[in-house]
């Protein structure tokens, strides 16, 4: 495969993890020990 291609790929791959772990923490298991900042300040 040419360079280009790989670099590509591997890119694509790094972007698709970061996502995927981003909403895995935002939105799975790990959100329970997520704060709102917003509703620890209830006026």
């Amino acid at each position: 495969m040419e360079t280009a291609t790989v670099i590509s790929i591997t890119i694509g791959a790094f972007l698709v993890g970061i996502t995927g772990l981003s909403v895995y923490t935002a939105f799975g298991p790990p959100s329970k020990s997520l704060d709102d900042p917003f509703e620890d300040h209830e006026d």
